[in-house]
């Protein structure tokens, strides 16, 4: 794995603040072996613009928060609300439309690089949960 403890940080924050917005089909991407300009994309979608905003802002709120608070340096997509690109240097987010992330197939055009597991503390909490009601 090339990522830097800082994106590895970063990026498991954006995935779980995208996760809480109900994002689908989270998946994190180690490009630091074939890119210069950043260690790791995070890929999210959801079903509507609306959705899409909510969890770009979401991503946004959760990684000013962080101790070493994180701003994006670039912004695009907004206006459109299909695909929104959060450049955090160490990072980039792509929180796209459904409809986009099956057209432009960005884990397939990544398909080389190794993933990083993330798993949605919800879900974990809630099978924490029910084994212990069992």
């Amino acid at each position: 794995m090339t990522v830097s403890e800082r994106a590895h940080e970063l990026a498991i924050a954006a995935a779980q603040a995208a996760a809480d917005k109900k994002a689908q089909d989270i998946t994190i991407i180690d490009v630091g072996d074939q890119l210069a300009i950043t260690d790791a994309f995070v890929l999210a979608a959801a079903p509507n613009e609306r959705q899409v905003l909510a969890i770009v802002d979401a991503i946004e709120e959760r990684l000013l928060e962080m101790p070493d608070k994180a701003k994006p340096i670039r912004r695009e997509g907004e206006r459109g609300g299909r695909w929104v690109l959060l450049d955090y240097v160490d990072i980039v987010v792509h929180v796209q439309h459904t409809e986009e992330r099956e057209f432009y197939g960005l884990d397939r055009l990544w398909k080389d690089c190794p993933t990083i597991p993330f798993v949605d503390r919800d879900l974990v909490e809630a099978d924490a949960g029910s084994a212990t009601a069992e």
